[in-house]
């Protein structure tokens, strides 16, 4: 989406007002490849052009987030890098493509709940529905290893009726959250895309998460910075999906691509403050890129 999907409408000014020459692009507009700086937003059409995405990230001068970052986050196997480094997760099983998806069942070979089962490089909901019996979610996760899809096949939290908890950080630190509502409907039903088709509808609302929920937050930020040997900072924008509350709080996804950030839930002077923070964390990796006013100083 070349101008976003209108909730990054006031980054472009948050950016120039602290001297920043800032504009939408097209991320395979040739002339993103002369900026000194690219930072991701609304690029989700990379699931169908992953290659091609990718191979585009390490050809721009600098970007935000940071290609390796990027590539790794495109693809949900990372849930199982963050599960390791002790983050709570969604239980989730992968299977590349050729690989014999195995559904779990109870007695009489019928589901114990309902399951997700979802394309593992996959956006806006694309390829994900919910399954009440093993028969149609295997058929599923067929075709989408036959279109040359991994596929990770996920229990069904019933937690999820409240919504999800998506939680923001800016240049590494806690900056607000919304709710987004349930995206994927009862078994047999498909979701409802916007009219572009890019991504499913969604519900969004403010909120103010326990301090549990940020916890998870917070685990997921520091596992990127373990798994890259970062600091905080480097990462300008994080978007941390959770289900549940105070209670066993899982992350569903992190979102370090692409997510909207839910600048248009806060109010306005909110908002603006948001905003300032994010192009605050322009600068900031403009001094590490050697491109910022500061970045020659010797303190």
């Amino acid at each position: 989406m070349p101008e976003g999907d209108g909730d990054d409408d006031g980054l472009v000014a948050a950016l120039r007002h602290r001297g920043l020459h800032a504009r939408w692009l097209s991320w395979d507009d040739p002339e993103t490849l002369d900026a000194d700086v690219v930072i991701l937003r609304a690029t989700w059409d990379y699931t169908e052009r992953l290659p091609e995405f990718l191979s585009w990230t390490r050809s721009v001068r600098n970007l935000l987030n940071a290609p390796e970052i990027v590539e790794w986050n495109t693809d949900k196997r990372y849930l199982g890098d963050l599960a390791r480094l002790g983050v709570p997760v969604v239980p989730t099983a992968f299977f590349a493509v050729g690989e014999e998806v195995q559904i779990p069942a109870g007695p009489g070979g019928r589901l114990d709940g309902e399951i997700v089962v979802k394309p593992a490089v996959g956006a806006g909901s694309a390829g994900a529905l919910r399954f009440s019996d093993r028969v149609g979610a295997l058929a599923h996760a067929v075709a989408l290893q036959g279109q040359g899809k991994a596929v990770l096949v996920q229990p069904y939290d019933p937690r999820i009726a409240d919504g999800e908890t998506a939680l923001v950080f800016l240049g590494g630190e806690e900056s607000h959250a919304f709710t987004k509502g349930p995206l994927l409907p009862p078994p047999g039903q498909s979701p409802a895309f916007d009219p572009s088709g890019t991504y499913a509808e969604e519900t969004l609302w403010p909120a103010d998460p326990d301090e549990q929920v940020w916890r998870v937050g917070r685990l997921a930020v520091w596992a990127v910075t373990r798994l890259f040997d970062i600091e905080p900072e480097d990462l300008l924008y994080a978007r941390v999906d959770v289900i549940g509350g105070r209670d066993d709080p899982r992350l569903l996804e992190l979102e370090l691509v692409e997510p909207s950030l839910g600048f248009r839930q806060l109010a306005a002077d909110a908002r603006a403050g948001a905003e300032r923070e994010f192009a605050l964390g322009v600068e900031r990796a403009l001094q590490r890129f050697g491109l910022g006013p500061l970045s020659h100083r010797s303190t």
